[in-house]
């Protein structure tokens, strides 16, 4: 019986466990060591690019992400490399033209991106149409995302239709994001078996252990026909991270669900990632375990921590309860959206302001851009006083976003040009210009100095020493 239904495991420390844990700071020298024994210990996936990594490659570590990808794929030779994209947001935080959008997936799979998971904040599949048609056209994996959440508008029959309308976009397989780890086991049964109803395609689970859930949820889901599992090796997780690698290949052994990993081949990558917890020890959330409070609220970790920390800076945190109490309130007005980036920060930003200065008073200018329809369609339509609150007499767009964003690639090329040493350079320009206006010289310079030093070494008379 073992393995007759074998579930794979795709592995998320190299990405997400670190994003979650010490705020994306691992960097690609630590990572390199111990490649070679995660691609030996049998896992389908590595999650090793994507998300907030790109951003922070540059902006805190010095790297170049397109060099990461690089390095990570020249020494894993069995499993997958994985990333996630946040559909016409790619890996910034707007929405980018199409152009951008196309050359991007070509880049990333160019450079060795095998599965690219593709979600979109408020669901809106128009969101990812033109991610996703470029994933197909580079042969790479086609993962489409539900962003899981909890509301009036979010039924397993709204879900369930979800996953038809992605398998006919092309879909090769589908994930389940619970970012806030609100998925329980018993409707996580349910939700796989009303997705299973509508497609074949292989359903992944990717929760995070804030609230203590992710553990039971994955076994649930898998007995329920989930096949993949998103996990993290113990030292990077639990907490707001995933559920831990070892527990899950351990608690599926000699069942028919068998992944088919020997806990042998994980435990020196275990010890590895110990040493690297340690390293990174000062960027440890202060507070382990399980946070209540996420499902009192029903709010993703990240959120309440940013709203915790806003009130603080605001000396208002005794309005933190009455802030929590808003967030359903102004959740409803903006069309119940998931609260994933962007939208949780929409919506605990307005919750806030609803509060400190008055229900609807101010409205920040991505709150007046997204009643506009700037960032799409959400679940359920917007209280419309509150949206003529907030945009006045300008017309909302009804259209797909993108369709109203200009080409951006050529005059990106022609900006970043004067530090350009690869295409890959124009991406990174137009997704963190104030980022690569510092870090796109500095990388510049050291090519440069490189490319002198094998000059000197293929012809030592031209550069005397």
């Amino acid at each position: 019986m073992a393995g007759e239904k074998r579930v794979r495991v795709t592995e998320t420390a190299l990405r997400d466990a670190h994003q979650s844990l010490i705020a994306t700071r691992m960097t690609t020298k630590d990572m390199l060591p111990i490649l070679e024994q995660m691609d030996e210990a049998g896992y389908w996936a590595l999650e090793m690019w994507g998300g907030a990594t790109f951003d922070s490659c540059m902006r805190f570590l010095d790297e170049d992400p397109w060099e990461r990808l690089r390095l990570i794929r020249a020494r894993i030779k069995k499993a997958k490399l994985q990333m996630l994209l946040r559909g016409q947001n790619l890996v910034g935080y707007r929405h980018y033209a199409d152009d951008v959008v196309r050359e991007f997936v070509k880049k990333a799979v160019g450079n060795g991106i095998d599965i690219v998971r593709v979600f979109d904040a408020l669901n809106d599949l128009r969101n990812v149409e033109i991610a996703a048609d470029q994933v197909k056209k580079e042969g790479a994996h086609l993962q489409l995302c539900i962003a899981y959440t909890l509301s009036p508008v979010h039924t397993l029959e709204a879900f369930a239709n979800m996953a038809k309308k992605m398998t006919e976009m092309g879909a090769d397989s589908i994930a389940i994001k619970d970012m806030a780890g609100l998925l329980s086991p018993g409707d996580c049964i349910k939700l796989v078996k009303a997705i299973k109803e509508k497609t074949d395609l292989p359903i992944e689970l990717h929760s995070h252990y804030t609230t203590g859930l992710a553990s039971m949820m994955y076994f649930a889901g898998v007995e329920a026909g989930a096949e993949i599992i998103d996990t993290a090796i113990s030292p990077f997780a639990m907490g707001t991270s995933q559920p831990p690698t070892e527990s899950m290949v351990a608690a599926l052994e000699n069942t028919e669900w068998d992944t088919g990993i020997q806990i042998e081949k994980l435990l020196p990558i275990c010890e590895y990632f110990k040493t690297l917890r340690e390293k990174y020890k000062d960027l440890l959330p202060a507070i382990a375990g399980v946070n209540i409070n996420i499902l009192r609220y029903q709010i993703p970790g990240g959120m309440y921590s940013n709203m915790v920390n806003q009130l603080k800076e605001m000396n208002a945190i005794d309005k933190l309860e009455d802030v929590l109490k808003e967030v359903p309130v102004v959740r409803e007005a903006m069309g119940f959206p998931p609260l994933v980036t962007p939208s949780s920060q929409m919506v605990g930003t307005q919750a806030t302001l609803n509060v400190l200065r008055g229900r609807w008073k101010i409205f920040p200018k991505e709150i007046r851009q997204y009643f506009l329809g700037y960032y799409g369609m959400p679940p359920a339509p917007f209280d419309p006083e509150v949206q003529k609150m907030a945009v006045g007499n300008e017309q909302p767009i009804t259209c797909r976003p993108g369709e109203k964003i200009a080409p951006e690639m050529e005059q990106a090329r022609k900006d970043a040009q004067p530090w350009m040493t690869e295409e890959e350079d124009a991406l990174t320009w137009i997704m963190f210009p104030q980022v690569a206006k510092d870090f796109l010289p500095k990388k510049y310079a050291r090519k440069h100095s490189r490319d002198m030093g094998l000059q000197a070494q293929a012809d030592p008379a031209a550069y005397p020493a």
